[in-house]
C-alpha cells in the first residue's frame, strides 16, 4: 500500500461523508498493547490554536474512553467501501467483551507518530495526540440535543487530538465516494 502524507484537509469533504455513512475506526490502545477499536460518527477536522485538530467525541461509558484517558493519544482510519461488514461489527459491540478486530478480520499497523496502531487496509489515516479534553455541560446544551442524544444522560467528553500525521493510500482514494 503506497502510503503518501496529506495535508490534514485535504480530503476534508470525502471523510465527512464516509463518516457520515459508515463512520470511521477511533482506535487506540492500552499501555500493555491490547488494541480497540469503535465506529465515530461525530467529529471534526479544523484548526485550534493554531494546529491542525480532530475533535471527537467519546461517552465516558464506552470502553476507548479508558483507553484514550490511559494513552493520551488516539488514531481514525478512513475506511472503503470494503470494510462495511467490519465498520458495523466495530460499532455494535464493546471492546470489554470482544476482540472486535479478529472478529471483524481487521489488521493493525504501528502507527508512525503515536503509540495506537491504525487500523490495516483503510485508505486514510490520522494520528493525534490529545492537546485538550473537556465534558459537555449539559445546561449548555439546548434541550432537544439532549433529548435525542443524551435520554440516559451518558455526556460525552470532548478531546480536541493534535494531528500529528497525516496520510493516504493513494492509489485507492477514488473509493472514498459514498
Amino acid at each position: 500500500m503506497p502510503m503518501q502524507e496529506i495535508h490534514y484537509d485535504q480530503y476534508f469533504a470525502q471523510v465527512m461523508r464516509v463518516m457520515a455513512s459508515r463512520g470511521l475506526f477511533l482506535t487506540s490502545q492500552t499501555r500493555d498493547g491490547r488494541v480497540n477499536s469503535m465506529i465515530m460518527g461525530w467529529g471534526m477536522i479544523g484548526s485550534v490554536w493554531g494546529r491542525p485538530v480532530w475533535t471527537i467525541l467519546v461517552r465516558p461509558s464506552r470502553y476507548t474512553y479508558g483507553l484514550i484517558e490511559q494513552m493520551g493519544d488516539f488514531t481514525i482510519s478512513v475506511p472503503g467501501p470494503d470494510l462495511e461488514k467490519a465498520c458495523r461489527i466495530c460499532g455494535s459491540k464493546s471492546g470489554r467483551d470482544h476482540d472486535k478486530l479478529a472478529e471483524a478480520g481487521l489488521r493493525t499497523v504501528h502507527a508512525k507518530k503515536v503509540q495506537s496502531p491504525v487500523i490495516a487496509d483503510c485508505i486514510i489515516h490520522y494520528e493525534c495526540r490529545v492537546l485538550h479534553k473537556s465534558d459537555l455541560e449539559p445546561t449548555a446544551l439546548i434541550q432537544s440535543i439532549v433529548a435525542g442524544s443524551y435520554p440516559s444522560g451518558d455526556f460525552h467528553r470532548t478531546y480536541w487530538g493534535e494531528i500529528a500525521a497525516a496520510y493516504a493510500d493513494t492509489d485507492r482514494l477514488n473509493e472514498l465516494k459514498v
